[in-house]
């Protein structure tokens, strides 16, 4: 068995990550911080020596995790038929940031989230690890205690009902990813046909205070002032996730400075948000390009 203090170095490395799942399936940021926690417990008291995997690992633990956590939930509200569709924000009472709550919720989508709500435990569990996080079946069937092939028709019926919600942000890394690996070319090519094909004519840049700070427009709208800004720039931006989702990053020197989250629908940019507050609470990490 491994040291604790080597097992617990290894969690603190895929924190980000675990909270990044456990949000995305739960929608609360207590109720992620609170499995991240649980998880932590199931793997302090486990033999990971025969672990080849540690990451897979932890992040199977997790599911597990929030897989009871939503079972639960829907157990409560069934009993009492007039729960909420999301769990309301936190308050600064109860020890959490209602901002970064907040923040969390722009990157993941609260349109996104509604219908997640709406999809049974497995499906939300089969959906988010395979379509967000790439988990192949393999890995979700033990969890959802469902063969690969009832796993597969799991996350393809909860893709249906979130695709035919209308309006939800794309979820799957690989499209995200060459959207925004498009429009970094494009920007940093100066190409602005291919930039004003990536926005979306309603396109939207907002920035936090400290993004504000740092020299960013508090906003900008609109396709072709959204292009222009970016014209012939983001030549320090990083390919990057952020939150688990696929974003940029300017990290001068190595050093993380302002993240850059993408809205995308439909194959196009709708939104970007800047970030420079909470950065280590985002969970950025840095892609190779």
């Amino acid at each position: 068995m491994q040291g604790h203090e080597w097992l617990a170095e290894r969690f603190e490395e895929q924190r980000a990550h675990l909270r990044a799942v456990a949000y995305r399936m739960l929608g609360s940021l207590p109720e992620a911080e609170d499995a991240v926690q649980e998880c932590w417990l199931h793997v302090s008291r486990a033999d990971t020596s025969d672990v080849a995997n540690l990451g897979g690992w932890m992040t199977t633990v997790l599911a597990r995790v929030c897989l009871d956590a939503l079972r639960a939930r829907r157990t409560r509200r069934e009993e009492t038929m007039d729960a909420p569709a999301l769990e309301p924000a936190a308050s600064a009472e109860d020890g959490t940031d209602p901002e970064h709550e907040a923040l969390l919720a722009d990157l993941v989508g609260h349109a996104l989230l509604v219908v997640l709500d709406r999809l049974t435990p497995a499906e939300r569990v089969a959906f988010v690890l395979h379509d967000v996080f790439a988990v192949p079946f393999e890995e979700i069937a033990p969890i959802v205690a469902r063969s690969p092939a009832a796993a597969r028709q799991l996350a393809s019926r909860a893709r249906r009902r979130v695709q035919g919600a209308g309006g939800v942000p794309e979820v799957d890394r690989t499209r995200q990813r060459a959207v925004v690996e498009a429009f970094l070319a494009a920007a940093r090519g100066g190409d602005l046909s291919a930039l004003l094909g990536l926005l979306d004519p309603e396109v939207v840049v907002r920035a936090d205070p400290a993004a504000v700070a740092l020299g960013a427009e508090p906003e900008v709208r609109g396709v072709e002032a959204v292009a222009r800004t970016y014209l012939g720039r983001a030549r320090g931006a990083r390919l990057a996730l952020v939150n688990g989702a696929v974003g940029a990053v300017w990290a001068p020197g190595g050093r993380p400075r302002v993240a850059f989250a993408f809205t995308v629908m439909g194959g196009r940019i709708v939104e970007v948000r800047l970030l420079a507050q909470h950065l280590p609470g985002l969970g950025v990490t840095i892609l190779e390009d």
